[in-house]
């Protein structure tokens, strides 16, 4: 078995640390629906029996919007329990690009051993009908504030982590262009739920304008289509496409768990994620499983 490093997943201690998205009320609206399954511990020795099965060699943990008062608070619990537990081997931390203190915090995650890249959902539309490029919402890929913030990521030498729905994948691809020293790591394939022939003709279109960047990568992970289980045959036509797009040293896979846990379990993915490319050579089954996120995350082999 070919083996795996898990480029996005999430750990958490409800007891040590605070995730107003997970344990506040109401839950939060979720593309997946009711969050309240994910109300639990999530550690170490959580994913690796989850896991179990799949030769994982290294993990990325990404940030789990921890209290946003103290980014930096979640950053050095990661590097705790990475040191007493072996895991994470890289991660990405929190910055808010909007405030009056990112360059700081951007400074100071960058000083700290595990930290790869950084992550601030920008705001975005709910649906692609209400995209429209002159807008500049405040918090988003095309707000002055916002970007003023992004630019401290080049001098850090860290990456940046995107998570926006694919009709927002044009500001995307300005922002890639306006900033081509930053790498643009694109989380979760843009977010490709509308698995309608009209909704995957546009989606494919947004990502093949989007790969003309050099300076982009992206992860195949977190594409649970809503009240659908993961499978193989549901997941294909968007992993296979984007490998196509962007190639295979531009692409990795993920869990995205626990998260994703709410639609399937660890194997379904990883097993279905190595049937979908089971028909490419090999040498490229290996970068999309582990060396394009090694070399991203800078971690040895």
């Amino acid at each position: 078995m070919l083996p795996i490093i898990d480029a996005h997943h999430h750990i958490w201690d409800l007891a040590a640390n605070r995730h107003p998205w997970l344990q506040e009320e109401p839950p939060i609206p979720f593309r997946y629906g009711d969050t309240r399954a994910l109300r639990r511990n999530y550690l170490p020795a959580d994913l690796r029996r989850d896991a179990a099965r799949q030769n994982v060699i290294a993990t990325v943990y990404m940030e789990a919007e921890h209290d946003p008062a103290d980014p930096l608070r979640e950053t050095r619990w990661v590097h705790e329990v990475a040191a007493r537990e072996g895991l994470p081997n890289a991660m990405a931390g929190a910055a808010f690009l909007d405030r009056a203190d990112a360059a700081e915090v951007i400074r100071a995650q960058a000083a700290m051993p595990l930290v790869r890249s950084l992550r601030h959902k920008p705001k975005s539309v709910a649906r692609a009908g209400d995209y429209d490029p002159a807008h500049r919402i405040p918090g988003s890929l095309r707000c002055p504030a916002w970007r003023a913030g992004y630019r401290h990521l080049a001098d850090s030498g860290l990456h940046f982590e995107l998570q926006t729905p694919w009709w927002h994948l044009p500001d995307a691809l300005e922002l890639a262009r306006d900033f081509p020293g930053t790498l643009i790591i694109l989380n979760h394939l843009g977010l490709p739920a509308d698995r309608s022939a009209e909704g995957l003709a546009a989606w494919r279109e947004a990502m093949a304008r989007l790969a003309k960047a050099p300076n982009l990568r992206v992860k195949l992970s977190g594409c649970c289509v809503p009240g659908r289980r993961w499978t193989p045959e549901l997941q294909a036509p968007v992993v296979l496409e984007a490998i196509r797009l962007f190639g295979a040293e531009r692409c990795m896979v993920a869990s995205n768990f626990p998260v994703d846990g709410l639609l399937a379990s660890y194997d379904e993915i990883m097993d279905g994620m190595r049937a979908i490319i089971a028909g490419l050579p090999e040498a490229d089954q290996r970068r999309i499983l582990a060396g394009t996120a090694a070399e991203t995350y800078r971690i040895a082999l």
